[in-house]
């Protein structure tokens, strides 16, 4: 049990962790936070799409949070590096935060999601899902959902490949959740076989070049040591 509470409480506190500097880098573009202990301390890795207002002029807002980590979160010996988001439409966070700053804004839910989906899409992805649930129109709450691509939900690719993101917005209506699921191009499934037959073919024919070539030289030498060997002859005689 004691171990059980303790791998309760480290998740508990990389959630406040990650709600804090959800808050603290809103303008910086947050995109998540990778928290990981090593013999010197304490590894933190925060992703944002503009990082430098993450440093801050010299380090200073860099070395603030790194002191209020120690002190508020007790991470012993915080060293914090940031690390720039390239491509802002595969990180699910960002794309929440971009649906729920269009619904404060007024946007109707259903342009927001289409908005959201298709940037992730042309992008390259190779799936994606929106879901937006609250009351949308009625005093009643319902979901939605927006949803392109190719997207298994079950399995080992999902658990190790896809992106997912839930946030909460207050709105006139009242609270309106956002979750988005984001399958980047990069992800491998086991029922997409690759086969490489091009490239041995390649390799084979690459093989008997270098054969034929061999044989050439081979054939040259031989012929050259018998007109050698006649010019000798006849010299003799």
């Amino acid at each position: 049990m004691a171990a059980v509470k303790h791998f309760i409480g480290e998740t508990l506190k990389k959630v406040e962790i990650d709600d804090f500097l959800a808050i603290e880098f809103e303008r910086a573009g947050y995109g998540g936070v990778d928290i990981a202990k090593t013999p010197l301390g304490t590894h933190v890795v925060v992703y944002a799409m503009r990082p430098g207002l993450v440093i801050g002029r010299g380090g200073e807002t860099i070395r603030n949070l790194a002191q209020t980590l120690e002190e508020k979160f007790h991470l012993p010996n915080p060293q914090i590096s940031v690390a720039e988001i390239e491509i802002p439409e595969f990180n699910a966070y960002i794309i929440a935060c971009r649906v729920a700053s269009a619904l404060k804004k007024g946007v109707h839910f259903r342009r927001a999601g289409f908005w959201a989906l298709n940037q992730v899409m042309e992008a390259g992805a190779l799936g994606a899902e929106i879901i937006i649930r609250g009351k949308l129109r009625t005093d009643r709450a319902r979901y939605e959902k927006f949803r392109a691509g190719y997207l298994p939900k079950s399995g080992h690719p999902p658990m190790k490949y896809m992106h997912k993101a839930t946030l909460h917005v207050q709105l006139k209506q009242g609270m309106f959740g956002v979750k988005v699921y984001i399958m980047p191009p990069d992800a491998k499934f086991p029922d997409r076989i690759e086969i490489i037959e091009a490239v041995i073919e390649e390799e084979t024919k690459e093989e008997v070049k270098e054969s034929k070539e061999t044989k050439e030289i081979a054939e040259s030498t031989e012929t050259a040591e018998t007109e050698e060997t006649m010019k000798e002859e006849e010299t003799k005689e």
